[in-house]
């Protein structure tokens, strides 16, 4: 197991696969401010659903290169024929590409902030939320990569497939922000539904893709 989550870490960075979503969610933090003008206490104050926003959009990225690749090489069926379980090769992607995207949104987000104007207090709470919820937001990207591997226009699927259900997850997310009571824990709630349940969802959607 623990060489999947290496190569699937090693490939994101390799081909150069998550670093436009970084640059996504950097690019969005500075172009926030030119929407909605310089004023540093309006951008403070909703500087944290701007990031969480950010966030679930720049997950959505790299959704296409998650599942398709490996099932359109093989490698997926090789795995299995070695023994893996489906759900234990979703569960080695999810892993693999929360380690790649999450550590690097959390350092982003210490830009981003600075850029929105948010103190120090509030960055605090935002990357907690983001440490509990992004790896949620990264098993509901293989989910997604699985359900929608190998179907055409499969990217704009992976949108409509992924964003209602990553819903909660902003919500809770921009909540725990504001400082709403409960915000952080049903977030992390929702998360864990998500990790326990991804892996099973991925994995039955790879089984019926190999048909």
């Amino acid at each position: 197991m623990s060489a999947l989550v290496w190569r699937e870490l090693r490939r994101a960075w390799s081909s150069g696969g998550l670093v436009l979503p970084i640059a996504f969610f950097l690019l969005v933090a500075i172009l926030f401010p030119f929407a909605v003008g310089p004023d540093g206490r309006l951008l403070a104050r909703i500087g944290g659903g701007v990031i969480w926003a950010a966030a679930l959009l720049a997950a959505l990225l790299p959704v296409e290169r998650l599942v398709t690749p490996d099932a359109e090489s093989g490698v997926l069926d090789q795995l299995v024929v070695r023994g893996h379980s489906d759900s234990g090769i979703a569960a080695a992607k999810m892993l693999g590409h929360w380690l790649g995207f999450g550590p690097a949104l959390l350092a982003a987000t210490c830009v981003a902030a600075a850029l929105l104007h948010l103190p120090g207090t509030a960055l605090a709470t935002i990357l907690l939320g983001l440490a509990i919820g992004t790896p949620g937001l990264a098993a509901l990207g293989v989910a997604t990569a699985a359900l929608v591997a190998g179907l055409r226009g499969a990217g704009a699927l992976a949108g409509l497939v992924m964003l209602p259900f990553a819903v909660p997850l902003l919500i809770f997310g921009a909540g725990a922000t504001g400082g709403e009571p409960g915000a952080i824990k049903l977030l992390a709630a929702i998360s864990l539904v998500l990790v326990a349940g991804c892996p099973f969802v991925a994995g039955a959607a790879m089984r019926m893709g190999r048909g």
